[in-house]
């Protein structure tokens, strides 16, 4: 027997006047919304990955483009029956409604599963002259989608280093050309290691690959105490001798509050039963384990969620919904 495909139903807080009539197996067929990102992102390929495993799992996903983490928020705070991809540091903005997240305090976000960690550090055309963080003063420096993390996150390493720089925004795979081309004099993202948008950069010309350096990023981490410190070793990118110390924090699968405690429980069940994800999903699914639930400590998980991550021996923190 062939097995239906999981899949929500969407909970509007307020029917349209004249709904039209949908047939129970039109709504059968309709996939789960899955928000990720742009083309050169890690966001994208690591939700096109999961959606295969899932729906080896008999669960329908469809993912979707967006801008990154703070669109997914905002469409999943909106849409009972989406899920997205979120960093934990976007996350942290959009309970508080901070100018990042367009002042919009979100109430109905939760977490659902560990996606992988987010490290952030740069890539430069060793032809712009730049090595060190503190050359990125009066550059033009490409930081991802307008308003997204990685600018966020460079603003306040820029600050705890004394720096100014041009931000200059834009999808991944735009950025790596305008970096190439020289339209930019360098590219600050984040995402796993190694990052793909500076991997691109550095297999295509000679390039220095760099972080904010050990005091920079303490400086970070004191101010922003949902991120650690991390270090990335030499050999992690083309032409790369050294240690490169930076900060991280992790990306959760988010769903909406509202959406059923069965469906909550399902889908993290099953996007949690690789035995070895980084094989049977992606290599950026390796943190993709329940064991790594505990590594969020900004959003509330979802009741569904946490059941079966305790299911699966994950010590769950309780996270007090937003008031």
């Amino acid at each position: 027997m062939r097995r239906r495909p999981l899949v929500f139903s969407a909970l509007a807080a307020a029917p349209p006047a004249a709904p039209r009539a949908r047939t129970p197996a039109a709504a059968a067929a309709a996939p789960i919304p899955f928000h990720t990102a742009g083309p050169g992102s890690a966001f994208l390929p690591y939700g096109e990955a999961l959606a295969r495993f899932l729906a080896t799992k008999g669960i329908a996903v469809g993912v979707r483009r967006s801008a990154g983490s703070l669109e997914n928020l905002a469409r999943v705070e909106d849409d009972p029956a989406a899920i997205g991809t979120a960093f934990l540091g976007s996350a942290a903005d959009a309970l508080n409604g901070t100018p990042a997240a367009g002042g919009r305090r979100h109430r109905a976000v939760r977490a659902l599963f560990p996606m992988y960690e987010t490290a952030f550090m740069v890539a430069a055309p060793r032809a712009r002259g730049i090595a060190r963080f503190a050359d990125l003063e009066g550059k033009r420096v490409g930081c991802g989608p307008a308003r997204g993390p990685a600018e966020t996150f460079f603003r306040a390493a820029a600050e705890a280093a004394g720096l100014r720089a041009e931000i200059v925004s834009g999808d991944s795979a735009a950025l790596v050309e305008a970096a190439l081309r020289g339209e930019i004099d360098a590219l600050w993202q984040g995402a796993i290691v190694p990052i793909p948008a500076l991997a691109a950069v550095a297999a295509r010309t000679e390039a220095a690959v760099f972080g904010p350096g050990e005091e920079v990023s303490q400086g970070v981490v004191a101010r922003l105490p949902y991120l650690a410190p991390a270090t990335v070793a030499p050999g992690t990118y083309r032409g790369q001798d050294a240690p490169i110390a930076s900060f991280a924090a992790w990306n959760f699968v988010v769903g909406n509050a509202a959406m059923p405690d069965a469906a909550a429980h399902a889908l993290t069940s099953a996007a949690l039963s690789a035995a070895d994800p980084a094989r049977e999903i992606a290599p950026s699914a390796a943190g993709t384990r329940a064991a790594n639930a505990g590594t969020n400590r900004v959003l509330p998980f979802h009741p569904g969620a946490a059941r079966a991550l305790r299911e699966m021996g994950a010590a769950v923190p309780e996270i007090a919904p937003p008031a």
